[in-house]
């Protein structure tokens, strides 16, 4: 069923998925006793770090307030205020897309079953290695997910669109986004599919699971079990074309947005990260890619041909610096993007990277700052013709 939502109706919905994906994070333990494991770390306040400090790439300095262009590679430093950009606010006179949504439950997936982490517990370091995180009260436990379809105005039915897939749905400022950059023929008129995680965060959790694994599961998981439902529910029809297939994410789900495209470049090239979380978090324990996605930047993308992708990253002056028990020098989410600007533009990736100043981490006023110019850089060399007017 279709569902126009308005403003309103946004906020009252972001506010009940807010709270369902506490719920979810949050199940009844097991009724045997857990094993012993360590409580969440109380986490510090990240220092704030300067874009120009040695060893960060170098990069051009923006008048306060701007950003950079949407057609240009390279590294750029916002300044330390960040208007909202104007395609982040409705517009009268602007069509406005539909707004599908349906839940998919655990007990329906071949590719995630469902794991939890005890409540009030994190994990205990390996004591045989620092880079190594051991998580005995992850156990098996059943989840519901809720998918968010955009479907923009000009879509023609029946024609075949190309679309970009959003972690931690749903995310109504990309809707917001797209009808206004739509509608000005700045980005191809697409489906915007807003997937919510499976509950949790970081290693023994289901989102963690999804988002942290450097595999092609997850990619794996949309092609078969979500897109197919998003085709049925929302009368569309999606582009096989890679190049009409873009990823986006924030912390772990920007990491995730990279691993899906990196995996499967057959499947996504376009790829838009806010604090991606490139280091190391992969649980379960992997041999073939030990530091988790800190390896992007660490091994494979430097001893790895260059792929079709085409990458859009932010990173705050505060983001996340070592906000867990482990002790590896693996938990910079700064130094991490860092790490993927220098690796990106020696392999001569087309990519641009935005280091924020007085920004956090998946900072919301740098999201509604740089957003519209982020789809732009990605879908760039895309066609901006409607719907219908370019097929795969």
């Amino acid at each position: 069923m279709r569902h126009a939502l308005n403003l309103a109706s946004w906020i009252v919905l972001l506010t009940f998925a807010a709270s369902a994906a506490a719920q979810s994070a949050s199940p009844t333990p097991p009724t045997s006793p857990a094993p012993q494991a360590a409580t969440r770390p109380t986490h510090s306040t990240p220092p704030t770090r300067d874009p120009h400090a040695p060893g960060f790439v170098p990069a051009t300095e923006l008048p306060d307030g701007t950003i950079p262009p949407a057609n240009v590679d390279g590294n750029y430093i916002l300044g330390a205020t960040h208007p909202p950009a104007p395609e982040m606010s409705v517009h009268a006179g602007v069509p406005q897309g539909t707004v599908i949504q349906f839940t998919m439950n655990s007990a329906d997936s071949k590719f995630y079953p469902g794991i939890a982490r005890q409540p009030g517990t994190f994990g205990t370091v390996d004591p045989t290695d620092p880079a190594k995180l051991l998580v005995p009260t992850s156990h098996p436990a059943p989840y519901t997910r809720r998918v968010t379809v955009y479907v923009p105005q000009q879509y023609v039915p029946g024609s075949v669109a190309p679309f970009i897939v959003g972690a931690d749905g749903p995310d109504g400022a990309l809707f917001t986004a797209l009808d206004n950059l739509i509608a000005e023929h700045k980005v191809p008129v697409m489906i915007a599919i807003s997937i919510g995680n499976g509950g949790g965060d970081a290693q023994g959790s289901e989102r963690g699971l999804e988002y942290d694994t450097m595999s092609g599961r997850y990619a794996e998981f949309v092609e078969h079990e979500v897109l197919p439902l998003v085709e049925a529910k929302s009368q569309v029809k999606l582009t096989e074309d890679p190049d009409g297939r873009a990823t986006m994410g924030g912390s772990s789900g920007g990491s995730c947005a990279l691993i899906m495209a990196w995996y499967h470049p057959e499947l996504y090239r376009r790829v838009l990260t806010y604090s991606g979380t490139y280091v190391n978090q992969q649980w379960p324990y992997n041999p073939q890619t030990t530091h988790g996605a800190w390896e992007f930047h660490e091994n494979l993308i430097a001893n790895t041909p260059a792929k079709p992708i085409r990458i859009w990253m932010e990173v705050g002056d505060r983001d996340l610096f070592n906000p867990n028990a482990m002790r590896d020098n693996m938990h910079d989410w700064v130094a991490a993007n860092e790490n993927m600007a220098k690796v990106l533009a020696a392999r001569g990736y087309h990519y641009q990277f935005v280091f924020a100043r007085n920004a956090g981490h998946v900072d919301h006023g740098v999201k509604l700052q740089t957003l519209p110019e982020a789809l732009e850089y990605i879908w760039q060399d895309y066609p901006t013709a409607l719907a219908g007017e370019h097929r795969n």
